[in-house]
């Protein structure tokens, strides 16, 4: 795959690799973050152009750090061009801790079977860690930039959810790194509800005496084979709208000779329209609390449901001809590839920035089967994607 820029393919391999090593689930980011700062110091980046935000201290999770900042002025005469940023996530989902990275050929992958690689989405760490140390090594003319590392991406995109705007330096538009093919541009994605589902039920001796209670778990059965044979459960389609739903945790129950007191769901619901979200939702609290209407106790009591909604991300649609999606574009292509606008069904920071008033879009940089022990890093897409990064960080 071709590259059409310069840049120093082992120094990249040599940060992917050991960015890939360093454990960082959500929440526990710093050792990854301290690492990029050493290797920014090192290449000869101000102290003073580094900073971080509070985000994790607004995040459920808590956690160690809040977002990794780099804002570095415009080199000699480009000081009259707009502000642009790029951003990655550093932190990566649980299976990946104890990754060991193995480079076979063009394939980096774990050494240890158990476990995934993180190049979701350490691979979008390194392409922008490359960009700016490259820059630094090299002197390269570059407008004002802002570097962006989130944290808490996989838990609800919190990083970026949280970022404190005022600490960015004004960017008039974001590149984000973290997906597959590096000739990719996202350019719109999906939005999600997260719905917490509470139900309480009746309990009484299994036994003796079930007909005085209300089984909690029964409750829920009814309500998601209602939703299933209603069509607002996986992929749904009602006429021309489209969405998916999933319920995806269920917790109840202590003992085979007692009514189910309680139960706790979580589910989400996605959708690009939001108006059909909506309905999404409104379908899921009617199927529940319809199950608990239908059920009661011999005495006439019934259980009750109650539930807790949040946003965990709205979805966005950017023109393909905004400045954004064109320079976008110009950088894939001058990197020898045929850009391909898309659209995702799953979130990304890029959603929250884009409600934050910053165009942003996304593109990918060679990862591969995420969240999975098979994952592996494409290092030619890799390569690719260090390529479209460096000439979005100088504007080449």
């Amino acid at each position: 795959m071709p590259h059409a820029y310069p840049f120093d393919q082992p120094r990249a391999l040599s940060l992917i690799t050991q960015l890939l090593a360093i454990p960082g689930k959500s929440g526990e980011e710093e050792a990854a973050a301290q690492f990029i700062i050493d290797k920014l110091l090192a290449a000869g980046l101000p102290r003073k152009c580094i900073t971080q935000d509070s985000a994790h201290k607004h995040s459920p999770f808590g956690g160690q750090r809040g977002n990794l900042i780099v804002k570095l002025p415009a080199s000699k005469g480009r000081s009259r061009e707009k502000r642009r940023m790029l951003m990655a996530h550093i932190d990566t989902v649980p299976i990946c801790v104890g990754c060991k990275p193995v480079v076979k050929g063009n394939i980096i992958r774990s050494a240890d079977p158990t476990t995934g690689l993180g190049g979701d989405d350490r691979a979008g760490a390194a392409v922008l860690l490359n960009a700016l140390v490259e820059i630094l090594r090299s002197d390269l003319p570059h407008p004002p930039l802002t570097f962006l590392w989130c944290v808490q991406e996989e838990v609800g995109l919190f990083g970026a959810r949280h970022v404190e705007m005022k600490k960015l330096g004004g960017p008039v538009m974001a590149f984000n790194f973290d997906g597959s093919g590096p000739g990719d541009i996202t350019i719109g994605a999906t939005g999600a509800f997260r719905l917490n589902i509470r139900i309480q039920g009746i309990p009484a001796h299994a036994g003796v005496h079930p007909e005085l209670g209300v089984s909690a778990i029964t409750m829920a059965s009814l309500a998601i084979a209602d939703l299933h044979q209603g069509g607002w459960l996986g992929l749904i389609a009602k006429g021309e709208d489209r969405g998916t739903s999933n319920v995806g945790v269920i917790t109840a129950g202590q003992a085979t000779n007692v009514i189910t007191e309680s139960a706790f769901l979580r589910a989400e619901m996605r959708s690009h329209d939001k108006r059909f979200r909506k309905k999404i939702l409104d379908a899921y609290q009617a199927a529940f609390k319809k199950a608990a209407k239908s059920l009661a106790t011999s005495t006439g009591k019934r259980g009750k449901v109650s539930f807790e909604v949040s946003l965990d991300y709205d979805s966005f649609a950017m023109k393909s001809d905004h400045p954004a999606v064109a320079i976008g574009r110009e950088a894939v292509t001058g990197a020898g590839m045929t850009p391909r606008l898309r659209i995702s069904n799953g979130g990304l920071d890029a959603n929250w920035m884009n409600v934050h008033g910053i165009p942003t879009v996304s593109f990918g940089c060679g990862q591969h089967e995420i969240h999975t022990a098979k994952e592996y890093l494409d290092l030619p897409e890799f390569y690719a994607g260090c390529a479209v990064g460096l000439r979005l960080a100088t504007g080449a």
